[in-house]
């Protein structure tokens, strides 16, 4: 797509020869920086770079609205340590917090399409953590900065929970929820009583084992808005009481599901779980994480494994 993109597996077996800790983060500290620079001329003078403590934003957003955007990531990163606390932390490392702010659908897809497989279908996406070498976040301009203030939380999020090796579901139920909370008053395209309706007639044994590897999430049909939805109903109702439900976020593991530690950790089977709250009452049905139908499939921590 013309964009500049470092080898950054060749960045960082560099700076791993750096001894100095010190030095060895200051430089990739600088090299992040680089990076930004030259992204910046690919996608036009009228992108700007600025910074304010951690934060980084690259965008076209007029110069009070871009410091307002690097303010707000300062300090929605310590909100959601605080909101999920003893579950997410700050990021480890001395990179960056940094957020692209593309102009448009066009531009946006064309950068985050090196992220996605050659062939496929895939949903809609208005943000995305980018994982792969220097973390950093990706989004749509918006109207007013409020409007992508949502996608920043629960993309930062993400990336507070980066260390934590939980299943997808977990993973984007605390980031929906999160948003939820610290950036309220989101419209919802169903109510509620229309996406009720809506999973009791997508669940069923064999779509709930993909949401437990991850995988209904890159669905193109309402398989997608529902998986989103189905984690956040779950991590609400789980997280009840939160000392037991962080014991579980930091036992829960992507390769079952997060199955065992919520036997352990909280007494619950989560395929009946899913099965109570839509009602369900075949016994004979097994919605309960099965690692054993999953082989040759890989389980997903975070969509971006889904789009690589």
């Amino acid at each position: 797509q013309g964009l500049p993109v470092p080898d950054w597996d060749a960045v960082m077996e560099w700076t791993s020869e750096i001894r100095d800790a010190a030095e060895r983060d200051r430089a990739w500290g600088e090299i992040e920086v680089a990076w930004l620079v030259h992204l910046r001329a690919a996608l036009g003078s009228h992108y700007r770079l600025v910074r304010r403590g951690s934060a980084i934003v690259l965008s076209s957003l007029e110069g009070a609205e871009a410091v307002a955007a690097a303010q707000f990531m300062n300090a929605a990163q310590q909100q959601i340590v605080k909101v999920l606390d003893g579950v997410a932390q700050m990021p480890e490392g001395a990179g960056h917090d940094i957020l692209l702010v593309l102009d448009d659908e066009e531009t946006y897809y064309d950068y985050v399409a090196r992220y996605y497989p050659e062939d496929g279908e895939f949903a809609f996406s208005g943000g995305m953590f980018i994982s792969h070498g220097c973390g950093h976040f990706v989004t749509r301009k918006a109207k007013e900065l409020k409007d992508i203030e949502p996608t920043i939380v629960h993309e930062l999020t993400h990336g507070s929970l980066a260390h934590l090796p939980i299943p997808l579901w977990l993973n984007e139920g605390l980031a929906v929820n999160t948003e939820e909370r610290l950036s309220p008053g989101q419209t919802q395209r169903h109510t509620a009583k229309q996406r009720d309706a809506m999973h009791r007639k997508f669940w069923n044994a064999e779509t709930i084992q993909e949401f437990w590897t991850g995988h209904s999430y890159a669905r193109p049909d309402d398989g997608n808005l529902l998986s989103y939805d189905l984690g956040r109903l779950l991590v609400r109702h789980l997280s009840a009481d939160w000392a037991h439900f962080a014991s579980f976020a930091n036992a829960a593991q992507a390769a079952d599901g997060g199955d065992a530690a919520a036997r352990a950790q909280l007494g619950v089977d989560l395929g009946e779980l899913v099965k109570a709250l839509f009602e369900v009452d075949d016994a004979s049905q097994n919605w309960s994480p099965q690692p054993a139908l999953w082989r040759g499939r890989e389980v997903a921590t975070d969509t971006g494994q889904l789009n690589r």
